[in-house]
């Protein structure tokens, strides 16, 4: 299959790495040309649990010369309506868009934009640091899960099959939203936290004080998620908070450092 990648972050520079290294095309998308020169230069370099090598993908700005079977968005949020519109300029009706993003509402913006039947959604628990432009750190392994389903043989079929040659424990699903939510409350729960108070994740349930904020923030994020009719994908959603905390307890969040640390949602299995 055909990739394009909209962001050469940590997750944008796991997925294309790992999808090239499986011998599929893969073209990563940026706005900034000294990134674009830097990584087109020195390729993907990636080290951790993986091991460590470097893939060479080339790299466009403004638009992509092919038009992509699929285009996996890994920018921020807040990028999601800039870089849809963007995309929206110039890419073919046929292709597909997956986001792996963080949060809510990137599927409803590249729904609007895009159409309905064309957008795929789901989360992912794989963990990635950016140490520098195109070099980054495979922290963790864990699930992906994508959806909707779909007929068999259909276009979640050919990105599970194609995510799995390059090594991804992944698999698809229906009910994309249930499991978006359940990783927004894991969220929740640690990522403000870290992220103030400069703790890594496992100190989180250790401490008195942050752990009354932590179950507090929890036990209002699923307050909103069950007044939406939403079904969590865990019984126990503070259980879930602390194993989360425990299996990536020396993970650092994003806003204390320059590098984006990604924290794992779901334990390898």
């Amino acid at each position: 299959m055909d990739f394009l990648v909209v962001g050469p972050g940590a997750m944008g520079c796991l997925f294309a790495a790992r999808l090239k290294k499986a011998g599929h095309g893969v073209t990563l998308l940026d706005y900034r040309p000294e990134r674009v020169d830097h990584i087109n230069e020195h390729g993907i370099r990636v080290e951790g649990i993986t091991g460590e090598y470097e893939v060479r993908v080339p790299v466009v700005a403004g638009k992509g010369s092919e038009i992509p079977d699929v285009v996996l968005i890994c920018v921020k949020a807040n990028q999601t309506r800039k870089a849809a519109e963007d995309l929206a300029a110039w890419l073919g009706s046929e292709a597909r868009i997956l986001t792996l993003q963080n949060g809510l509402g990137n599927l409803e913006i590249l729904e609007e934009i895009f159409g309905k039947d064309r957008i795929l959604g789901g989360v992912t628990a794989e963990g990635a640091t950016l140490l520098g432009p195109g070099h980054i750190r495979h922290a963790g392994q864990g699930g992906t899960i994508i959806g909707p389903e779909g007929p068999s043989e259909g276009p979640v079929w050919e990105v599970v099959s194609a995510f799995k040659e390059a090594g991804f424990n992944i698999r698809s699903a229906e009910n994309v939203n249930d499991l978006i939510w359940g990783k927004l409350i894991v969220n929740v729960g640690i990522n403000a936290l870290t992220a103030i108070t400069g703790l890594k994740n496992g100190r989180l349930p250790n401490i008195e004080g942050t752990r009354l904020i932590m179950e507090e923030a929890v036990r209002e994020a699923v307050s909103v998620a069950h007044a939406k009719k939403i079904t969590l994908p865990y019984p126990d959603p503070q259980k879930r908070v602390t194993e989360v905390c425990l299996a990536t307890a020396e993970n650092i969040a994003s806003g204390q450092s320059s590098g984006k640390a990604r924290n794992l949602i779901f334990p390898p299995p």
